[in-house]
């Protein structure tokens, strides 16, 4: 798949042609790939990079949007947020047919499966949860306008249109068999979101897709967090939906999306009550409208899950878990009503 997703002897003359020094020929490593982007590790004799561009095929609107990840990630960058260097980015596809990033390797360690966690005590995860929480309230209080990120969305009616966005969304991704079981409780979902919507909220820049395996932390001391990644899903907006949808990714049925036992939902990390009492501590946001929030975020994972599976209908050959997926969707979304009510 690497030759075939990104050429290096092309992105070396991109790369030259951005006057960013380079020597020897270039090395590609896949990272990560399926879900989301693809991710590759770019190393020259001296120097290494990070590239992401999107899958190579069943590709959904507003997903896998890497110019959106650039763009936040060039105005955040310096602002106390951990965030990898921002370098260039290919928008005309120049380099792979497809809109590629470019940024700087950061070293350190990801923790994605259960089993990363074992070099982790106790008290390191807690540390680590606490530090996941801190970077999220230190996001969501920079003033995007400061930075030049006003015009990154439209924080007026986003909730409104987030669920009117996963509405649409699942109607693109649903599964034949899951369509007429499925369909009518999601309308009936819809409506019950809409009629719950919050009156009010206090907008800011939000990740969209928040937990600790899209983050790299410090091999060393586990309360240091040295980057956040993926910002592809990342907007202006009510930022309650990133702790809620990090809460939510806790749930154990998020291993069958994830296609592993999942870092995130191991039962030896602070439970999203925890993490949801830690950030309205240290953010003073008033969570009156939290079940809203939890149903929102359940129902955004299902939808995601559904998509995994359309994914792999369409051709992806690098979805392995399509199966396991599709199976997570009635999960939660059912837990999207049952937070409603």
């Amino acid at each position: 798949m690497t030759s075939q997703a990104l050429d290096p002897v092309a992105l070396r003359k991109y790369l030259a042609a951005n006057d960013v020094p380079v020597h020897g020929e270039l090395t590609v490593e896949l990272i990560a790939g399926g879900r989301s982007n693809l991710t590759f590790k770019v190393s020259d004799e001296s120097s290494a990079w990070v590239v992401r561009r999107p899958p190579l095929g069943g590709l959904t609107p507003s997903a896998h949007d890497v110019g959106r990840e650039f763009a936040v990630t060039e105005k955040l960058y310096g602002t106390g947020v951990p965030i990898a260097r921002p370098i260039a980015f290919d928008a005309d596809g120049t380099v792979c047919g497809a809109p590629l990033t470019v940024t700087e390797f950061v070293t350190g360690r990801v923790y994605r499966h259960k089993d990363d966690l074992d070099t982790l005590s106790d008290a390191d995860l807690v540390a680590n949860a606490a530090a996941l929480v801190r970077v999220l309230v230190d996001l969501h209080a920079v003033d995007y306008r400061a930075v030049g990120l006003e015009s990154f969305g439209r924080p007026d009616g986003f909730l409104e249109r987030q669920v009117r966005l996963w509405a649409r969304q699942w109607d693109l991704v649903k599964t034949p068999r899951n369509d007429v079981a499925l369909s009518d409780d999601v309308t009936k979902l819809t409506a019950a979101l809409t009629d719950a919507l919050p009156q009010t909220s206090q907008p800011s820049v939000v990740h969209g897709d928040f937990r600790i395996d899209n983050t790299i932390c410090d091999p060393e001391q586990a309360e240091l967090i040295r980057a956040v990644v993926d910002w592809e899903l990342s907007t202006l907006g009510d930022p309650l939906t990133d702790i809620a949808l990090m809460c939510v990714y806790r749930s154990s049925a998020f291993d069958l999306v994830f296609g592993h036992p999942a870092a995130w939902t191991s039962s030896r990390l602070p439970s999203a009550d925890v993490l949801a009492e830690e950030y309205a501590r240290r953010s003073g946001r008033d969570l009156a409208d939290w079940n809203f929030y939890l149903a929102l975020a359940n129902f955004k994972i299902g939808v995601i899950a559904e998509g995994i599976a359309h994914r792999a209908r369409h051709g992806a050959k690098d979805v392995q878990n399509a199966a396991a997926a599709a199976q997570a969707a009635p999960e939660f979304l059912a837990a999207a009503r049952k937070a409603l009510k």
